[in-house]
């Protein structure tokens, strides 16, 4: 089921519950992907799909660290709550185990030993842990810590 219609699903299933925070945030990631699939002249894809759901989430990250450093603490929770929603409709994360083992393969496969050269080490993690979600920072970090 395209992602579109199981979050047109999720708001009906919202509404009847009366749950108008849920429905908010499904709102408004309808209104994400709507855009997106106006402004693109070719079908959403699912790569494109999970994108910009993490685009969103990552709004969502940055707004609620923002409001915790303004001592706004029921927005920030606001919007951590919309985080873990548009989390659930992303595939499961990778393990620190499953990180590890691929950077370890793209720092062998690629025989990169210097930081210049971080950016070839990072898409080649990135090939391998495809269709898993992956903070990009901390596996910059990672990566970061490994060429050092």
């Amino acid at each position: 089921m395209p992602l579109i219609d199981q979050v047109q699903q999720d708001m009906v299933a919202a509404m009847k519950s009366r749950d108008e925070a849920r429905l908010s945030a499904l709102r408004m990631i309808k209104a994400a992907l709507m855009k997106a699939k106006v402004d693109s002249p070719k079908p959403l894809d699912e790569a494109a799909e999970m994108q910009i759901l993490k685009s969103l989430m990552k709004q969502r990250t940055d707004a609620a660290e923002m409001f915790h450093k303004a001592g706004r603490t029921e927005q920030a929770q606001k919007e951590e709550a919309e985080r873990v929603l548009i989390e659930s409709y992303l595939p499961a994360g990778a393990s620190e185990h499953e990180i590890d083992t691929a950077i370890a393969e793209a720092l062998a496969e690629t025989g990169v030993t210097a930081l210049k050269q971080m950016g070839v080490v990072m898409k080649a993690v990135q090939a391998k842990l495809k269709g898993k979600t992956v903070d990009g920072k901390a596996l910059s970090d990672k990566v970061r810590s490994r060429l050092q």
